[in-house]
């Protein structure tokens, strides 16, 4: 399939990197913290603990799902309140997951198939999930990070996508939009008129009635050596709208 690409929005999370070694060390950052700076808070709510109230959380506030950092600071104030800690610590708490939850380890093919990727075509980070690309370090291979709680609406709402395409200048069309998630990613981006590429990293099957990607591999580099074989020549990039770039504070994970 050859089809003009001006621009990509990307995933993150299980796209870039996996999540779950981020969510398990974050489990146990907040947990050592809580021992150290409140021990009745870990005493209350060891690690499964505090994961059952993160969840119970989520479960009860679903109009915060586009803000997973909101949902994240109510599960903390709630375990210090209960514990009848000061909520002094509230604030610090979270720094020290939200320290946690920069620290990535990427896929293999990631960094490279990036690069080759942005050196080709603009990038924009598209996430439901709370990383923040300058913390993590490769800000610079972007131009620009829109996230679900500065959207004010999380993937697969349209409207996150058409931000992002207004953002970089481009017809829906005319963006890719890469990710690991069938509904928010791949189906998401369909519905709201963009083209499409799974990041199908296990090599699952694929499951969805009406919809199915443009693309498909099983790593960034694949999709590199596509673009590097139906683009030859990079297109004329398009201009983000003015505005600094956003800074993400959430993903599909409830973090």
């Amino acid at each position: 399939m050859s089809f003009t690409v001006r621009a990509i929005t990307l995933d993150l999370d299980d796209t870039l990197w996996p999540f779950a070694p981020i969510g398990a060390r974050i489990d146990q950052v907040l947990h050592d913290w809580m021992l150290e700076h409140s021990p009745a808070t870990a005493a209350m709510y060891p690690v499964a603990a505090m994961r059952e109230l993160r969840e119970r959380s989520f479960r009860e506030h679903p109009h915060l799902h586009h803000d997973l950092s909101a949902l994240r600071r109510l599960t903390l104030r709630e375990a210090l309140e209960a514990s009848g800690a000061s909520l002094d610590l509230l604030e610090p708490a979270y720094e020290a997951f939200y320290a946690a939850r920069n620290q990535v380890e990427y896929y293999p093919d990631a960094l490279d198939g990036l690069a080759r990727i942005a050196a080709r075509v603009p990038v924009a980070a598209l996430s439901n999930g709370n990383a923040d690309l300058e913390r993590v370090g490769i800000a610079h291979l972007f131009a620009f990070q829109l996230g679900a709680r500065e959207h004010g609406a999380a993937k697969p709402q349209a409207s996150i996508f058409h931000a992002a395409c207004a953002r970089l200048g481009c017809g829906h069309g005319e963006v890719l939009h890469v990710g690991d998630h069938i509904e928010m990613d791949v189906a998401g981006a369909a519905r709201a008129g963009l083209r499409s590429c799974w990041i199908n990293r296990e090599d699952r099957t694929w499951q969805h009635e009406e919809i199915v990607p443009d693309l498909q591999f099983t790593t960034l580099t694949a999709l590199a050596d596509w673009l590097d074989a139906h683009m030859p020549d990079r297109p004329t990039a398009p201009t983000a709208a003015a505005g600094a770039p956003a800074r993400a504070d959430n993903r599909d994970h409830a973090t």
